[in-house]
């Protein structure tokens, strides 16, 4: 994904004839992405009972549109059909809509955050275990994890040449595409993913970190930064106990801003990118090129990165990047800094408000 990036930033400095020509070969790809996902979707829908669709299928004007959460199911329990619902085959055809929908990066980090759950309910029955050893009582009940507790849910019809959207949700994964088939638009926010354990520390998955590259690249960046730009670009010195913006259906920009990338040198902002880049590598290529198009048109000078929490690895932080058309947010200070949660919020774009204006227009939610 940092071909994307340096590509679109380097249209900024060459003029408007290379805009055009990437805007077009973004048309281009866009073409192919719409109808992939529409035909994944319709060929998931195909496969199901009458009384699995039933479960499924929602009106794409509906509360469940944008009824969504990224806490265990047993907290929020889910509408649509649970993985472990499905015969295998339907769960084959599952995966491959959520592969449709995704770059093989997030493909990969969704299945990962999904194979987790079997690695913390192992580290958790290994507490309570050894809790029950020592006489200790059990603090909290014990949380069912099942990596096939993840939930599909189809809204509107994606065989049709209106507008239409699915969800893909479970604990630590919120995924939200909106596809505008006669328009060949897809959208692709709010994204959430999430990780606990947020690196592994024995087992055979041991050195797993799921979400390792969106606290790599941060740290690359912090430790990159002058003296007088890290006190600007720290905003707090402990970090909040969650993403600001939790499942707020409308997020609108946060303060404060922290270091803005037009006061960075061109160094500092290539690692600024790199992060974006990491965010960006979730979606499909053409998505996010589409999505990196619009940060360039804002200004890539008006991003900006800002920390909260301790510096050293281990210790709670949260951090944000936040430009005029989006956010990213990356927590981890829960279960003593081993639990990230990290989202993308469009400003004008999440649930697909961008690309499905028209269609909202005509039926008001």
């Amino acid at each position: 994904m940092q071909v994307i990036s340096r590509r679109v930033l380097l249209c900024t400095t060459v003029g408007l004839g290379v805009v055009a020509a990437f805007a077009g070969a973004i048309g281009i790809a866009r073409q192919r992405a719409a109808p992939t996902i529409a035909s994944a979707a319709s060929a998931f829908l195909s496969s199901l009972t009458p009384e699995q669709r039933q479960k499924t299928v929602f009106p794409l004007v509906s509360d469940e549109w944008t009824r969504w959460h990224f806490i265990p199911v047993v907290q929020f329990p889910r509408n649509g059909l649970a993985l472990k619902d499905m015969t295998e085959a339907q769960r084959q055809r599952a995966h491959d809509l959520l592969k449709a929908s995704l770059s093989q990066a997030g493909y990969k980090t969704a299945a990962a955050t999904m194979s987790n759950e079997s690695t913390l309910g192992a580290i958790e029955s290994a507490a309570r275990a050894a809790a029950a050893a020592a006489g200790t009582p059990a603090t909290a009940a014990a949380i069912p994890r099942d990596p096939d507790n993840y939930f599909v849910s189809i809204f509107g019809d994606p065989s049709s040449k209106a507008g239409w959207g699915w969800r893909f949700e479970g604990h630590h994964v919120s995924l939200h595409f909106a596809v505008d088939n006669g328009k060949v638009q897809v959208s692709s926010t709010p994204m959430f993913v999430g990780a606990n354990p947020a690196e592994v520390r024995e087992g055979p998955m041991a050195g797993t970190r799921i979400l390792g590259l969106q606290e790599d690249t941060a740290r690359a960046l912090l430790a990159a930064l002058e003296t007088s730009q890290r006190t600007k670009a720290i905003i707090a010195p402990m970090a909040p106990g969650d993403i600001v913006s939790l499942t707020a259906i409308k997020v609108d920009p946060l303060s404060p801003a922290g270091l803005s990338a037009a006061d960075m040198t061109p160094a500092q902002r290539t690692l600024l990118m790199k992060i974006v880049d990491v965010y960006l590598g979730m979606a499909l290529p053409e998505v996010a090129a589409e999505r990196m198009t619009k940060i360039t048109q804002a200004g890539t000078e008006k991003i900006a990165f800002a920390w909260a929490g301790g510096t050293e690895k281990g210790q709670r932080y949260h951090y944000r990047i936040q430009g005029p058309t989006f956010l990213i947010e990356h927590n981890n200070t829960q279960g003593n800094g081993t639990h990230v949660h990290s989202v993308w919020r469009d400003f004008n774009g999440d649930f697909g408000r961008d690309v499905l204006a028209e269609h909202m227009a005509a039926f008001p939610h």
